[in-house]
């Protein structure tokens, strides 16, 4: 078998490169990874897709390639579509700082001396938006200084690079420096998705799924199935990237992706510009998608050599062949879309999934009592943040300010980085937004993740905020439930925060200027990059020593935001007999819902004390509340975390009840933290969202799904539940379930699971961390 070392001795057959001097030069993954060779990264990938095609003997897709090119042992892996499990060997590892907290503490708990392949930590989710960037910026370094010392240290003393609070957002970071074609990238956000943009696959995990990573170990995904979006036509005039993804939400639905690769082909592929796929891919996520992904062409090559990589950019297209879909590939499903025939769309409230036509919003949001009057526009954030989004809502602002007009509504602006922060203050984009009376907020990710400290409506006000990011899920981004948030272009935001209403089509409509004389506002214009280069501003990066070993990571006990975990207690051998149902959630329950973000934020490294915030915004079936459930030891109503936190006392194991979807949206782990913390046993739904899934076996509990749905509506308040079969757990064997009622009646059902051998192991051990230990 070949193998590949650090030192450039890939044999020439497998390059795909002509040996002359200048190849002979390593090419860096990225600047910041001077002793790593992207060339062999290539010719593994070569390999592996060789080996292969040769056993599967059919055209592979694109995403097929990639992913089947990172496999682990690619002669003898088992491949089917939406069956086997894979194991795979990622390029490197990102994670923004609310997961990098417990994924970091978790591979000290590893015992291992440094990661095993490139990895960064990324400060971008704790700092909240309330004055604009400076003072925001400097109050979160204040305020979470403790946080930014561990994690600066621990990417220290093991290997991770550390980009310091103000270098911009996860997403857009990666972006810039790390993404290239053919990589495969997991990082600990449901968004990494964004990098498909550049021919990648990129997945987001839970943290313990990173430690795999870190610490040289296979990593697991269950072989997706692809989806093909076929793109015909050109986007054009107030049409943008956004509106593909928001068409592609309303077609599949936030579940219509789950298990699957999104892969976008076609002729209207070139009329996308790079960063323009990036927020198509971005959004994927919101469909439930593995990750999706785009063919490598000559806009990324544009953005790769603007980024100051364009040694990657030639190697890649020596590579194309493994780039791209093979002719007649087959797909699991084909979407159609002609961008010449699509209209700008906006996608809400309270779901990104719910599509309307803007020409056609305002008299649904009459229809639907939905306030019209826009009270906020928001945009930037990891969807659209490019320069070119920037540039193209910038032409419609100068065009308002000739007229002597500001916006109607609250405006906001965040730069998705430091790069493009500085880049647009230099090209003089930012000082209209201003000048009309918009707040430039900081490089991160604020309100599109709840960090608003939002002053301009009262809690529980009803209300409308339009904005350019990618989630708009009840309380998402003001904690505010009666806010009705609406997804959309940048552009779309941009004309609907001049107009001060809902009810406003740019296409057809005409505003006002400062004489009251009507206008219409021109198409939307920009560039795709820009023409001056990029002003990387400031140097926020951290490079990790060479050897961390005599860096000290300190973490308080009396801290109450980070806390070193305790490994969780092995399985005792027992089937569950007599668990206490705990809640049974009705409708939709994201992972906002089951770990809140927003305030919560702070408390991510510091499991007992986030664990407060479990399922505190889920409506209990019973009684049609938020934060109200029965504790059958007291017989009185109480909140979710305290009943748990009381039958854990008096070791009595629990489980919650869930509906369609449960666990989509964010990747974090907490999510799946929290229940295991408090004593929970199990999860039992009628289908679950793939990276909560996932996350709940990490840490030892028992993801189950009705085998008939309709089971949903046996389960009673204050239900026991009894799960057998567990004496005998093995992959695709349902387990039994007996809901045992108040009334002594007894329902058998059966229950299903998607464990593997590997995966029963973590089960058995406590946890995968537990597993990993014992190895």
């Amino acid at each position: 078998m070949l193998r590949f070392s650090k030192s450039l001795s890939v044999p020439n057959a497998y390059r795909g490169l002509h040996c002359t001097s200048s190849t002979l030069q390593r090419i860096p993954m990225s600047k910041f990874d001077p002793e790593t060779d992207v060339r062999e990264n290539f010719a593994k990938l070569q390999h592996n897709v060789d080996i292969v095609k040769s056993r599967l003997r059919r055209p592979l897709t694109l995403s097929e390639k990639i992913v089947y090119g990172h496999l682990d042992e690619p002669e003898t892996a088992d491949i089917v579509r939406g069956e086997s499990y894979l194991r795979l060997r990622p390029d490197r590892v990102a994670m923004q700082d609310a997961t990098a907290q417990m994924a970091m503490l978790q591979f000290i708990s590893s015992g291992l001396p440094r990661v095993a392949v490139p990895s960064t930590i990324h400060c971008d989710h704790l700092i909240e938006a309330q004055l604009g960037g400076e003072a925001d910026l400097k109050r979160a370094m204040d305020l979470n200084a403790e946080v930014y010392n561990f994690l600066s240290t621990a990417g220290a003393k093991y290997g991770a690079g550390f980009w310091k609070p103000g270098s911009g957002i996860i997403h857009q970071i990666i972006l810039e420096n790390y993404a290239y074609p053919g990589i495969m990238l997991i990082g600990t956000d449901s968004h990494t998705v964004n990098g498909g943009g550049l021919g990648g696959v990129f997945v987001g995990v839970g943290g313990a799924d990173a430690v795999d990573v870190m610490a040289g170990i296979p990593w697991e995904l269950k072989c997706p199935k692809v989806i093909g979006v076929h793109l015909t036509g050109e986007i054009s005039a107030w049409t943008s990237p956004k509106d593909v993804i928001l068409k592609v939400a309303d077609i599949l639905t936030v579940k219509g992706g789950t298990g699957a690769i999104v892969e976008y082909f076609g002729p209207g592929v070139k009329s996308l510009s790079c960063t323009g796929m990036g927020t198509i891919c971005n959004m994927g996520a919101e469909i439930g998608a593995t990750t999706s992904i785009f063919p490598y062409n000559e806009r990324m090559a544009r953005y790769l050599h603007a980024t100051d990589r364009g040694q990657i950019a030639k190697l890649s297209e020596q590579y194309k062949n493994i780039l791209q879909s093979d002719e007649g590939a087959e797909y699991d499903e084909v979407i159609e879309i002609n961008l010449s025939e699509l209209k700008p769309l906006i996608n809400g409230p309270f779901t990104p999934d719910l599509s309307t036509p803007v020409s056609d919003i305002g008299q649904r949001a009459e229809k639907e009592g939905w306030p019209t009057e826009v009270k906020v526009g928001l945009i930037g954030s990891c969807t659209n943040s490019s320069y070119e989004d920037m540039t193209r809502s910038a032409s419609i602002v100068r065009q308002a300010q000739a007229k002597g007009i500001k916006f109607k509504s609250l405006f906001t602006i965040t730069p998705g980085s430091e790069q493009i922060r500085a880049t647009i203050a230099r090209d003089g984009l930012d000082e209209p937004f201003r000048e009309m009376g918009g707040l430039v907020l900081a490089n991160a990710c604020g309100p599109c993740i709840g960090q608003w400290d939002r002053q301009d409506v009262p809690k529980n006000e009803k209300n409308t905020i339009v904005t350019s990011y990618n989630r708009n899920f009840t309380g998402r981004n003001d904690a505010n439930p009666n806010t009705h948030g609406f997804v959309a272009s940048p552009e779309i935001v941009t004309a609907l925060s001049l107009a001060g209403t809902l009810k406003f089509d740019p296409e057809t409509d005409t505003l006002q200027d400062k004489d009251g004389n009507p206008f219409k506002l021109e198409s939307p214009y920009g560039d795709e990059l820009p023409s001056k280069g990029f002003d990387p501003g400031e140097d926020t990066y951290q490079p990790p020593p060479a050897d961390g070993s005599s860096v000290t990571v300190d973490v308080d006990p009396n801290s109450n935001r980070l806390e070193l975990l305790t490994p969780f207690s092995r399985w005792d051998g027992q089937d569950y007999e007599g668990l206490q149902l705990l809640i049974k959630v009705k409708g939709k329950c994201t992972t906002d819902h089951i770990s809140a973000a927003g305030p919560w934020l702070k408390f991510r490294g510091h499991l007992n004390n986030i664990s407060n915030n479990f399922l505190i915004t889920a409506i209990n079936a019973e009684n049609g509340e938020m934060n109200s459930i029965r504790n059958e030891v007291s017989g009185e109503f109480a909140p979710v975390p305290a009943t748990a936190r009381d039958y854990k006392a008096n070791d009595i194991g629990w489980v919650v009840v869930g509906d369609e979807n449960y666990g989509e949206g964010s990747s974090r782990e907490h999510a799946a933290l929290e229940p295991r913390h408090l004593g929970g046993k199990a999860v039992i739904v009628r289908s679950f969202a793939r990276i909560h899934e996932t996350n709940l076996k990490k840490q030892g509990m028992l993801p189950l799904t009705f085998a008939n749905p309709a089971d949903y509506d046996k389960v009673q308040p204050g239900d026991k539940v009894s799960i057998l079969g567990l004496k005998t757990f093995a992959p695709g064997v349902p387990l039994t379930g007996k809901l045992h009622h108040k009334d002594g009646k007894v329902e058998e059902i059966q229950l299903n699971h998607t464990f593997n051998e590997n995966q029963i192991g973590w089960f058995k051990s406590g946890s995968a961390l537990n597993k990993m230990a014992e190895a």
